[in-house]
């Protein structure tokens, strides 16, 4: 057991799940080529995956139930068959970041979008596309493929725009459509947020669940870039209410079984504009997670909420992460890093430590104060030399664990060997 001044001093570096991977065991060794990826079987594709790769999980639930949809949507994927953006979104989101059909299906959803994106997809399939790059930081306005390269943002809006002015467009689309355009940072619309708010407010509108959802995402993105702030607040807070009152009424569900993946992603949105009000999350996420999903794409709309997670999430964000020992034997590494928006510290560092093992590989240690990182690079706290790793941003000591810190887009956080 650690010393109570060892303990105090690697405080800062808690970290929110157990890691006890080492440097040599990073590496995976499933085999596959990007034209035909192998699908794993059974808990083999688990096995695969490092235990610190693992999700945090929402209350009620657990890793097997995560790991089992996961898997669920993995096999799912036809070699044969159009590529669908929000499988990739939700891998993504879920931190399955890396294998041979997370690849296999970044690329086909690349060559399609130049193949087909001008002609033949409608917006809400350019917007899944642009909301799909964005979450493997990719750059939905430079997509490289077979030679060609096309800017996706554009297309979406003129064939947004188009769909609105012939009335061929669904409430669900209009709103995924915003959703897109407001994460690529394009807030020309206006009209079509005035539109869907007060589809919203109307009564009399009969959307379902699923479109009310996805218009509560479009919305509390756009809230903040828009001069219809009051009208969005009144839509907002009418919506979600109704889904709190529905929830109550039918033990939990909203809508149906396969309406909950977008209405709980809504909900963990919002919850300023249902405020006081509070929402029995235990309650709704039990009937989420004692469901056994079969549909895809109902498995790819629930799997962001049960990981914290929601659409929103999509925009990506880059952190420069460096470690340093200056005490002995020096040196000093520095990468670049893209992680979904609102990751933790833990999840930048497993995303360098997957992109160069041999340099930003890490271990963490479960004490009485919880996990806390003991050793990055092969190099570890000892409590008789009085050193540890401490964290920093632009050399300001992080005030809290590598597990619930949030870094900013371009931040720079250092792990620096240091001694107490």
């Amino acid at each position: 057991m650690p010393s109570m001044a060892y303990s105090m001093a690697v405080l800062l570096a808690l970290a929110s799940a157990t890691v006890t991977q080492g440097c040599g065991e990073c590496q995976s060794s499933c085999s596959g080529t990007a034209d035909r990826p192998v699908t794993l079987q059974g808990d083999e594709w688990m096995l695969h995956r490092a235990p610190g790769d693992l999700p945090s999980v929402a209350e009620g639930c657990n890793h097997d139930v995560v790991q089992k949809l996961l898997h669920r949507m993995e096999k799912s994927v036809k070699f044969d068959e159009a590529p669908n953006p929000s499988i990739l979104l939700a891998m993504n989101l879920a931190g399955a970041t890396h294998g041979h059909v997370h690849n296999w299906l970044l690329q086909e959803i690349k060559e399609d979008a130049v193949e087909r994106a001008q002609t033949d997809l409608t917006s809400g399939q350019v917007a899944l596309y642009v909301l799909a790059l964005l979450s493997c930081c990719q750059d939905p306005r430079s997509v490289h493929a077979m030679g060609k390269t096309i800017n996706l943002v554009p297309i979406l809006k003129q064939k947004m725009n188009e769909e609105i002015s012939k009335n061929v467009i669904t409430w669900y689309a209009e709103s995924l459509d915003i959703l897109a355009l407001c994460l690529v940072k394009e807030y020309d619309y206006k009209d079509a947020v005035k539109a869907v708010a007060e589809e919203l407010l109307n009564r009399k509108s009969s959307l379902k669940v699923d479109t009310r959802a996805m218009a509560v995402l479009a919305l509390v993105c756009a809230y903040n870039h828009t001069d219809e702030q009051h009208l969005i607040h009144d839509a907002l807070k009418a919506v979600t209410n109704d889904f709190l009152d529905e929830q109550e009424k039918h033990n939990g569900t909203i809508g149906n079984i396969y309406s909950m993946g977008l209405a709980l992603q809504a909900l963990e949105t919002s919850s300023e504009f249902y405020t006081p009000r509070k929402w029995d999350r235990a309650q709704a996420f039990s009937v989420v997670c004692n469901y056994d999903y079969q549909q895809s794409m109902a498995i790819a709309q629930v799997l962001p909420a049960l990981v914290g997670k929601s659409y929103l999430n999509a925009a990506s964000i880059t952190v420069q992460f460096s470690i340093t020992n200056t005490l002995k034997n020096y040196f000093h590494y520095s990468t670049s890093v893209c992680v979904p928006g609102n990751s933790t510290l833990l999840q930048v560092m497993k995303v360098a430590r997957n992109e160069k093992p041999d340099i930003f590989c890490f271990k963490t240690q479960k004490t009485s104060l919880g996990p806390f990182v003991t050793s990055i690079h092969e190099l570890a706290g000892n409590e008789n030399k009085r050193t540890y790793w401490q964290f920093f941003s632009c050399w300001s000591p992080l005030q809290e664990g590598v597990g619930t810190y949030k870094p900013k887009n371009w931040e720079h956080i250092q792990a620096i060997f240091s001694t107490y």
